[in-house]
């Protein structure tokens, strides 16, 4: 008599159907996160009666803690449980929404932004909980598809935040994030499983904070550089720092028996390269948005422009949403039938694509938004195809820690796009406007690094290692 295979405990588990729409919606909301404060960055000295340099660190603080934090969440995950630390991660964000909506006060803002910089450990805790729950041969596609939500949230974020600050007050916008972000963490509790494996052992401490001084000492004066001064002795004194920390750091983690992140691990060829791609990848996908809001709300009678409102701008970027979603799974069908290489170079060409258009001054809006919708699909290709390569690449134990410094690179690659990006335009600044040459010379290094991308596919494995269909019946 012919056995049948017993079921997965993620199949019999009642509601693991909802497991992925929560971590999903989850996603999205993390990335509603990082980017609502975009559109309300001109209004809020007004708002908070700060300075410009102060205001700006409603977005440094949370790009900087989401930094320092997606490490270390992706590794206490991986020790004492996903669902626990993401639960905690969706705390940290509602609570910083609740002081956002309740205080005008600049200080307590910034720390509020910090707080809710941790919700970035929440895609790659995602990723790993979807490894766990789901059958095998839905893994891929619904980690690819989970990995294009950071896209989604943003080109959402963006029109959501401008409509709020243009129709009603600015508080309003942190009491719906406040509603969203109880309303999913109340939903993962009732629906995400408890992790079935734990590595346990000791949190490497020492590592933890050897790695958050040395992101510290990178990310502040890649920030705040154009403000203080790229020579200033400051920004200068941080960059020596950090390498110090870095290097410290590293050798520290080669000598730790439970290091925060397996450098030995990370070095593989099949690690490194997304890696790599990741912090490209990262750099080029901000620039479509960041670049391009300039250009639409820029004066065109004081250099170039289109005298669109922050509404108008932002809804232009909705086509980034919607390529997002619908080429998340185009990029899967590709990565299974041709293997993730074929899909990570053709991601790179329509990034080379978007941004040489992009490039072409004086062009129709109408151009403008197909530049964002091409380029966008091909940030979905890259962004949907690298967790996949990650997940046949390290071993389950630590999935949610290599995932973690992969969203890891990409915050620090749209981190240093925020920073070229502000250089190259001042130094482009005319009387009240910007010249095009400084928008052309930011999009073509936005497509430089879309072609080291499409180089540094060459070095992933030709062949993919799928995992074992079921049958059919």
């Amino acid at each position: 008599m012919r056995s049948t295979p017993k079921p997965s405990r993620a199949a019999r588990k009642p509601g693991s159907r909802f497991v992925f729409p929560v971590l999903a919606v989850g996603a999205i909301f993390q990335a509603i996160m990082q980017t609502v404060m975009v559109p309300l960055l001109p209004s809020m000295p007004g708002f908070t009666g700060a300075g410009p340099t102060a205001v700006s660190w409603l977005v440094t603080s949370t790009l900087l803690v989401g930094a320092v934090m997606t490490p270390i969440f992706g590794r206490l995950a991986d020790m004492i449980g996903k669902k626990r630390m993401l639960l905690i991660a969706f705390s940290l964000m509602t609570l910083g929404s609740v002081v956002c909506a309740l205080t005008s006060n600049i200080g307590l803002l910034i720390a509020a932004r910090g707080l809710q910089g941790a919700g970035a450990a929440v895609l790659p805790i995602g990723m790993a909980i979807l490894r766990e729950v789901l059958p095998r041969d839905r893994v891929d596609r619904s980690i690819a598809v989970l990995s294009s939500t950071l896209g989604i949230g943003t080109a959402i974020g963006i029109p959501f935040a401008a409509a709020i600050v243009q129709f009603a007050d600015w508080h309003l916008l942190f009491w719906v994030t406040t509603a969203i972000g109880t309303g999913v963490g109340i939903a993962a509790w009732m629906v995400v499983p408890e992790s079935r494996s734990r590595t346990g052992g000791r949190f490497d401490t020492v590592g933890a904070a050897g790695l958050s001084a040395a992101l510290i000492c990178l990310l502040v004066p890649i920030t705040q550089g154009s403000t203080w001064g790229w020579g200033s002795p400051a920004i200068l004194s941080m960059f020596v720092a950090s390498a110090v920390f870095f290097a410290t750091w590293g050798l520290q983690q080669l000598r730790n028996r439970n290091p925060l992140v397996d450098l030995r691990v990370s070095a593989q060829r099949a690690v490194l390269m997304p890696h790599l791609s990741a912090l490209l990848v990262g750099f080029a996908f901000y620039g479509n948005t960041l670049i391009t809001t300039q250009l639409l709300q820029a004066s065109s009678d004081r250099g170039a422009g289109y005298d669109l409102t922050i509404l108008q701008a932002a809804l232009c970027q909705l086509p980034a949403s919607i390529a997002m979603m619908i080429f998340a799974i185009v990029a899967s069908r590709i990565s299974e039938r041709f293997g993730p290489k074929a899909t990570i170079m053709l991601g790179a060409l329509f990034l080379v694509a978007g941004y040489s258009v992009h490039a072409v001054p004086d062009k129709p809006l109408g151009v403008v938004v197909t530049a964002i919708f091409v380029a966008a699909i091909g940030t979905s290709f890259v962004y949907c195809t690298l967790p996949v390569l990650l997940l046949g690449a390290v071993p389950l134990s630590q999935n949610a820690a290599a995932n973690g410094v992969n969203v890891l690179l990409r915050t620090v690659g749209s981190t240093m796009c925020s920073a070229v990006v502000a250089s190259v335009l001042a130094a482009h600044t005319l009387a009240g406007g910007i010249g095009v040459g400084g928008f052309v010379i930011a999009y073509v290094v936005c497509a430089a690094c879309a072609v080291i991308v499409f180089a540094a596919a060459f070095a992933l494995p030709s062949a993919h290692k799928r995992r074992p269909r079921p049958s059919a019946v």
